[in-house]
């Protein structure tokens, strides 16, 4: 109880939700969306967009190493959300507002989304920037979400795991409806400069993915580079670097007692969280939300 005590202190920073176009995000990102919404992008520019903890991280690091050919003093030169900032986040501390970073960075640029397709800025779609999606089960989803948002301090307060499952079915967490998420940048793939990803191939067969990933980017990537980026981007190596792992972000933020960032980053997780009665009220649902689109989803490999 004692530790409960000590962190309500923290507890008080949370954010509410508030609605865009009847998207709910972080109430930061609602007061600021005039800047979002008007964000300027490149053609340069690339965007890596996911619904929250799908991830994304992941996909930064090894987007970084391509581009910087494998370099890892120069992958290592910032944390994550300064070399690559995070679009819609807003911060009284400029060092964490991304989208104050990018409005004093040139292209290219490469930039962090989880907006879901709809909400993301029309300047990106006029340049033909680039987009990487990443999309996760929902099952693990789910369940790598609550995690973070236990840990994470900005967050709405989750709650117990039943109602957190719950308000994820419905599309009451922040970013929204995880089945709108990922079916809207799915019906656009064809339309539009979309590499879709799945996080279960990534786990499978990195060195494919990472190569898909180097030639939707024009780079001309060898095997050995290739099969380095991969020992650089296992969960383990990330969760030993510092630049990788969040862990320059303060405790008054990150509550790491609760949850670490980078967390299990497992396939088939979910197993240890759903009960059975869960399951099977989870699968009726889901079924119902995905029957109008075919997305070859893995929850085990």
């Amino acid at each position: 109880m004692a530790n409960n005590d000590q962190t309500k202190p923290e507890l008080r920073t949370r954010s509410s939700l508030k609605e865009i176009q009847g998207i709910p995000l972080l109430e930061p990102i609602v007061t600021n969306w005039d800047r979002v919404e008007k964000f300027k992008a490149f053609p340069e520019d690339l965007l890596i967009a996911t619904y929250p903890k799908a991830g994304t991280t992941w996909t930064q690091e090894i987007v970084d190493l391509i581009l910087n050919h494998g370099d890892a003093d120069q992958a290592r030169r910032a944390p994550t959300h300064v070399r690559m900032p995070f679009l819609e986040m807003t911060a009284p501390n400029p060092t964490l507002s991304g989208i104050t970073q990018l409005e004093k960075m040139g292209p290219p640029r490469v930039i962090k989304t989880h907006l879901p397709i709809q909400l993301v800025p029309k300047t990106f779609w006029d340049a033909g920037c680039k987009i990487i999606y990443v999309a996760r089960n929902a099952k693990d989803n789910v369940v790598s979400y609550f995690h973070f948002d236990r840990m994470n301090l900005v967050q709405p307060e989750p709650g117990p795991w039943p109602q957190y499952l719950h308000k994820f079915m419905k599309g009451q967490l922040g970013w929204g409806s995880w089945y709108e998420h990922v079916k809207g940048y799915w019906r656009e793939r064809e339309n539009k400069p979309i590499l879709y990803l799945f996080f279960e191939d990534m786990k499978k067969d990195p060195a494919k993915e990472i190569r898909r990933i180097s030639e939707f980017l024009g780079q001309n990537t060898s095997d050995q580079l290739i099969d380095n980026i991969m020992q650089m981007t296992t969960f383990a190596a990330m969760r030993e670097n510092p630049m990788a792992n969040y862990s320059t972000i303060p405790e008054t933020i990150f509550d790491r007692q609760a949850s670490e960032f980078l967390r299990k980053g497992e396939v088939g997780d979910w197993k240890n969280h759903f009960s059975s009665q869960e399951n099977k009220v989870f699968e009726e649902h889901y079924n119902t939300m995905m029957a109008d689109v075919d997305i070859p989803f893995c929850f085990s490999v």
